[in-house]
């Protein structure tokens, strides 16, 4: 008993110092302009240029301020889509992406994120950082489209050493639907989960979201295949909803322990691929070889029940029978 306090008194303290690097310490000092300072309006003569070059393209200038860390003016206007190009040394155009995003957009129906925009080759404007969104607005074709816009031509050149935040990955997605979901079902008591499918954007997100809030370190990226096979949203209030999407989460969890369970088995019969966790997985999958005919949302089994049928797999697996062939063409397909 004595030595499990230890050892746990000890992982305690390892998380704690593991947090403490992570936390972020602000500046003693501020620094910066005041409220006071950062208003400016399109006619104030370092921005007066740009402004009229903005009327002059069809555009017009709606504001005006200085950012509040350097204080160089920055001028917030509309302008035609047709007067902004992408710089010609940005990274290449998505179609998938551009037409996700354009779909997401009208969603919601709203168009937040000005683009950055500075002068271009031949008094034209350009945007160094908003390619994708720019294509999207052509593809809703929008007339107007808001932009940030710098005197500053140089800020072309700088803004890809700006563009540092934190991709989405599956559990920031997952984690970030979840604690959306909970707050929504607060809200709106009687609404069902499928009015809300263009905020969660995936029903596997959800069940993802449940399992990581328990596990951080769930391989979900294993795991969503299949669910993105079987998962959908429900026609039942949210709140309800999540209540069973609870049970889904711990059917997963006890799956994956015993998938660790046979992957650890592998192991011991000197199986060393970093692909064993997708091995396992996808030969646990009832649902592996299902493909759904275009046009065809409708699930390849209800959740329920092909969870019941992965969990009996996951228990009759046979570690003898698996050959190292096997594991090689998984790890081809997930290259």
């Amino acid at each position: 008993m004595a030595a499990r306090k230890t050892t746990a008194s000890k992982k305690t303290a390892r998380k704690k110092k593991t947090n403490a690097r992570k936390r972020i310490t602000p500046r003693k000092q501020q620094q910066g302009l005041s409220a006071d300072e950062v208003q400016l309006t399109p006619e104030h003569p370092d921005l007066a240029p740009l402004s009229a070059a903005v009327g002059a393209a069809g555009g017009v200038a709606v504001g005006a301020y200085r950012e509040p860390l350097s204080g160089r003016p920055l001028l917030l206007a509309t302008l035609p889509r047709e007067a902004i190009e992408p710089t010609p040394f940005q990274r290449d155009l998505s179609p998938t992406h551009t037409k996700r995003l354009a779909q997401k957009i009208e969603e919601s129906g709203s168009f937040l994120d000005p683009l950055i925009v500075v002068r271009g080759a031949e008094g034209g404007f350009w945007t160094p950082n908003g390619r994708h969104r720019l294509a999207a607005a052509k593809v809703l074709g929008l007339r107007q489209i808001t932009a940030l816009i710098s005197p500053d031509d140089e800020l072309a050149f700088k803004i890809l050493a700006l563009n540092t935040e934190k991709a989405h990955n599956l559990k920031d997605r997952s984690l970030e639907v979840i604690r959306m979901a909970r707050a929504l079902a607060e809200r709106f008591k009687r609404k069902r989960e499928e009015d809300f499918a263009a905020e969660f954007e995936a029903a596997e997100l959800l069940t993802l979201g449940l399992v990581y809030e328990q596990e951080g370190r769930f391989a979900g990226g294993a795991y969503n295949p299949f669910l993105k096979k079987v998962d959908r949203f429900s026609t039942r209030t949210l709140s309800a909803s999540l209540r069973e999407r609870e049970g889904y989460a711990a059917r997963l969890l006890e799956i994956d322990a015993r998938v660790k369970e046979i992957i650890e088995a592998l192991r011991g019969r000197g199986f060393k691929s970093p692909y064993l966790r997708n091995y396992v997985v996808a030969r646990i999958n009832p649902v592996r070889f299902h493909r759904a005919k275009k046009g065809d949302t409708s699930p390849a089994m209800a959740i329920g029940a092909a969870l019941t049928r992965m969990a009996g797999s996951a228990k009759k697996f046979d570690v003898a029978k698996v050959k190292e062939s096997e594991i090689a063409l998984v790890a081809g397909a997930v290259d």
